[in-house]
């Protein structure tokens, strides 16, 4: 474990600190990653996105809002290092249900409005990430309109 003093002279010296390792691709990750990309696809990243992917992640996982805020910030070094969507996408598709992969298009459009503001390039990735899961079209409506009514 380096020191404090190692730390201030690899700093002084201008030299990066290590690379945290990153997380493991599990359902978690994955979603929480996913969620963050629906989010950036209209390169706002915005608060209300935040908020809502933590909240989100806290009522899927039983986590109390700093433990959420945590996975988040370990799920968007994740969705930057990851560049392929079908990755996360599969991982989930592997690991859930059917009805698990419809609460995952809910998710997404809740993060899509989120903001007030329904990007084209959100929903875009939305509707190709249903596909690639599986969600029939209407079932990605009625998570749509699922989404709208809570936010």
């Amino acid at each position: 474990m380096p020191t404090i003093f190692d730390r201030l002279t690899r700093f002084f010296n201008g030299e990066a600190p290590p690379a945290k390792p990153l997380p493991e691709l599990d359902a978690a990750h994955a979603l929480g990653a996913l969620l963050v990309r629906v989010a950036k696809a209209d390169r706002a990243y915005l608060f209300e996105e935040l908020e809502q992917i933590d909240r989100i992640l806290a009522h899927r996982n039983g986590l109390n809002a700093v433990a959420a805020a945590k996975l988040r910030a370990e799920c968007e070094r994740l969705e930057t290092a990851v560049p392929e969507t079908p990755e996360f996408v599969a991982k989930l598709r592997e690991g859930v249900d059917y009805e698990e992969r419809r609460k995952i298009a809910e998710a997404m459009w809740a993060v899509v409005i989120a903001d007030g503001v329904r990007e084209e390039h959100e929903v875009a990735l939305v509707e190709l990430i249903e596909d690639m899961l599986g969600v029939s079209s209407d079932h990605s409506l009625e998570a749509r309109q699922a989404a709208e009514s809570i936010g």
